[in-house]
């Protein structure tokens, strides 16, 4: 499994999504403090600021938001938050802001302040993005737009049209939609001439270190040797070795060490496999090995990772919440 499929394995799992449908003035500030959320204008116009960046978005457009850093989308720039979702998808108003319309529950997946707004947006959280795809997200700039032009815009269109459905699978078919519109998304910015990918992704089209990548990739229970990957290559070890060091910026066998951990700690979250099941999978010999590398690079046990990531039922859970007032 590569890094861009990574993003979506775990795939969302009881993801928030939501149609909001608002007139103005209307500003929300998001600190629900999730790895990463999507939001797309369906109708009308909206104002997305996260940090620094603030832009204007249009139906078609998509803004991908990488937390946990707050947010605040609104009908303008200069109109003042007036609520706040925080963790659970919990809706509080800001004290000291008067003259707003109150905020609440429109129906199936819906909220905002007035069921004939005159802008809809739709917005799609991930709580608990794959492990693996840490590289891939730290890469994402905080706040990133895509055009009508750019991505294609229609997968709106099926979204919205299972929106309003109460068939049962429901909240699955919409999981798999979201996932489709960030892969896109995703992808789509990846390939623009001014993104800034990682250089593990932009070294894959390189047709020495693409063929050892992958096969760290799909393999990662492999026995890799640099003579191995070089082998596979079909090139001598100095070159691989200087040609892979210098295109991903770490040794071959630096980028298997966490790449391995990386698919460990995600086994570890999303699964009740024993440590001795992820060793064996990720090319460790043993639970112990496997223990004494995830601490040493890590800086934790692979025990405590998975007790610390666990509800109070000891199972690791996305929420699945709804604004709520």
């Amino acid at each position: 499994m590569d890094p861009v499929s990574g993003l979506l394995d775990p795939r969302a799992r009881g993801a928030f999504i939501l149609r909001s449908v608002l007139s103005a003035p209307w500003s929300i500030r998001i600190e629900d403090r999730a790895p990463l959320t999507l939001v797309a204008v369906v109708r009308g116009s909206a104002s997305i600021g996260a940090g620094s960046a603030t832009t204007e978005l249009v139906p078609g457009d998509v803004a991908v938001v990488r937390g946990p850093a707050p947010y605040t989308v609104a009908d303008s720039a200069t109109t003042a938050p007036q609520v706040a979702i925080g963790p659970d998808q919990v809706c509080r108003p800001i004290p000291g802001v008067t003259g707003a319309r109150p905020v609440g529950p429109l129906g199936l997946r819906s909220w905002g302040n007035d069921p004939d707004g005159d802008t809809v947006l739709l917005t799609g959280t991930y709580h608990s993005p794959a492990e693996i795809s840490r590289s891939l997200l730290s890469a994402l700039p905080g706040l990133v737009v895509l055009r009508p032009g750019e991505w294609d815009s229609g997968l709106l269109d099926h979204v919205m049209d299972e929106v309003d459905r109460d068939l049962p699978g429901q909240d699955v078919v919409l999981d798999r939609l979201l996932d489709l519109v960030l892969i896109t998304a995703v992808r789509t910015w990846l390939a623009k001439p001014d993104a800034h990918p990682p250089r593990w992704y932009t070294a894959q089209d390189d047709p020495i270190v693409g063929v050892a990548l992958s096969g760290i990739h799909a393999r990662p229970d492999h026995a890799w040797t640099v003579a191995s990957l070089a082998a596979e290559a079909r090139c001598s070890r100095a070159l691989l070795a200087r040609r892979f060091t210098e295109l991903v910026g770490v040794p071959p066998m630096t980028y298997l060490t966490e790449w391995g951990l990386s698919c460990a700690a995600d086994m570890l979250l999303r699964s009740d496999a024993t440590l001795e099941t992820i060793a064996r999978e990720v090319g460790y010999a043993s639970p112990f090995a496997l223990s004494a590398a995830f601490k040493r690079v890590r800086g934790v046990s692979p025990r405590t990772l998975r007790s610390e990531a666990a509800g109070p039922d000891g199972v690791h859970q996305p929420v699945n919440g709804r604004y709520t007032r």
